[in-house]
């Protein structure tokens, strides 16, 4: 898969300091070629380190934590994809990367910083937040609510059932159902991390909302570009998927068997979506 099998030597922390002053922490793996790699909503650097093992034995890893979540700051008022776009050119300036990994709205964020400024030589995404198709809303007023209310699963089951990226039959089980389930299955380590970020998510998925049908914009993005798709995503994402690698001058459109949307993000997964970029990046 590289030359070598990943690597169990502890990160370099690094922060780096955005246009408007906001600290951009990210951790830094591995030798080799400088690769960035941006993660998306409700996950932290910490989610990334083992796909960020899995290609240090190839490259010097930086994972970054996007504002907002880790050891960055805030996203601050003004928050918008412009401010995320300063920020990875600042953690870019700080590294001298020319290589970049974009998962999901980090993916977003990877191509429109490609699209603006000339700054990578090779980008790959894993199912970038790229939308022709308007973006579900209805879920964001009663999440904020529940939000507001102190009551962080009841948030976080209007935005797994609204946002359309769940399974069907998931959508339509009741709330007080996925309540209980996900008191069990979302704790430990892993919902610490995500807890925080609820209200950053929330002002991420408006910011994907009001960025949809910019497909034939990302032609300015001329470097060549992997895009990634898992296997087991639903047929109208993959289609999405597949309408933004045709709008790229140079693009490669992979599907990698098997995973969902969150491949990159889950330890079990992440090797192969490593296994899956790796040609393409070298």
């Amino acid at each position: 898969m590289s030359r070598n099998a990943g690597t169990t030597t502890p990160p370099r922390r690094h922060t780096a300091v955005s246009a408007d002053g906001t600290p951009i922490a990210y951790r830094t793996l591995g030798t080799g070629p400088g690769l960035l790699l941006v993660g998306g909503s409700l996950k932290t650097s910490e989610d990334y380190l083992p796909l960020a093992s899995a290609l240090a034995g190839s490259f010097t890893v930086h994972v970054v934590d996007r504002r907002g979540r880790g050891d960055s700051g805030p996203q601050g008022p003004g928050y918008g994809l412009a401010k995320e776009v300063e920020d990875l050119r600042a953690v870019r300036d700080a590294t001298g990367a020319r290589l970049a990994f974009g998962h999901s709205y980090g993916g977003l964020v990877v191509l429109e910083t490609a699209r603006t400024f000339p700054l990578f030589d090779r980008i790959a995404v894993y199912e970038p937040g790229v939308s022709r198709t308007p973006v579900p809303t209805a879920w964001m007023a009663p999440f904020r609510e529940r939000l507001a209310a102190g009551d962080d699963y009841g948030a976080f089951i209007h935005f797994v059932r609204g946002s359309g990226g769940a399974p069907d039959f998931v959508a339509r089980l009741p709330h007080w159902y996925l309540r209980m389930v996900f008191r069990v299955a979302f704790r430990g380590a892993a919902w610490r991390r995500m807890r925080p970020l609820l209200g950053a998510c929330l002002a991420e998925h408006e910011q994907l909302a009001a960025h949809h049908g910019r497909v034939a914009e990302f032609a300015d993005v001329t470097v060549p570009v992997l895009v990634l798709v898992g296997g087991r995503s639903k047929p109208a994402h993959r289609e999405e998927y597949a309408a933004l690698a045709a709008a790229l001058p140079s693009a490669v459109l992979k599907t990698v068997g098997g995973l969902g949307h969150m491949g990159p993000s889950e330890r079990g997964t992440a090797p192969a979506v490593a296994e899956s970029a790796l040609p393409f990046l070298l």
